[in-house]
């Protein structure tokens, strides 16, 4: 017999795979892991997501890893660009590994505990957003990793 939690998680990824299903979403699922992986075509870089029922956590989880590394001479700039992006998100955030992979993750999170249903509008929110503010800026942090703009461009570009 389930317990509760597995109950919720359960239903919360079916909910969330219909969603996908009846807006023509093209994901993959791994139904024993309860994860939709996937591919948003933005402006430029293809954003590679995958989103997690937590059972333990009692959460959805959005992330999308950006498909580069930051170089370690990079790391102090790309640290200040990845805070300055993130000033103002309303939801989300990138999270930049800077003392270990270099790798950055766009992350946006919402709960199910108690009561808490999710709406198939949540979903489609939390993808439109994951989506916009990773393509907003997946490319300039990408350039100011190889070095082909400076921070300062990189904020004078973003403050516009």
């Amino acid at each position: 017999m389930q317990d509760e939690k597995t109950i919720r998680a359960n239903k919360v990824y079916a909910d969330l795979c219909k969603m996908l299903d009846e807006r023509d979403w093209k994901y993959t699922k791994d139904e024993e892991k309860l994860n939709v992986s996937g591919v948003i075509h933005g402006e430029d870089i293809p954003i590679e997501f995958i989103m997690i029922v937590e059972k333990d956590l009692e959460l959805v989880q959005f992330l999308s890893f950006l498909p580069f590394e930051v170089p370690e001479d990079k790391r102090a700039e790309m640290a200040i660009a990845v805070c300055a992006a993130n000033y103002g998100f309303a939801n989300g955030s990138f999270d930049f590994n800077v003392m270990g992979s270099g790798k950055i993750i766009f992350r946006l999170t919402t709960s199910y505990r108690g009561d808490t249903t999710l709406s198939p509008d949540l979903f489609e929110y939390m993808l439109v957003v994951a989506a916009m503010s990773t393509d907003k800026y997946n490319d300039k942090f990408f350039l100011l990793s190889k070095g082909n703009i400076t921070l300062q461009q990189f904020l004078s570009d973003i403050a516009n």
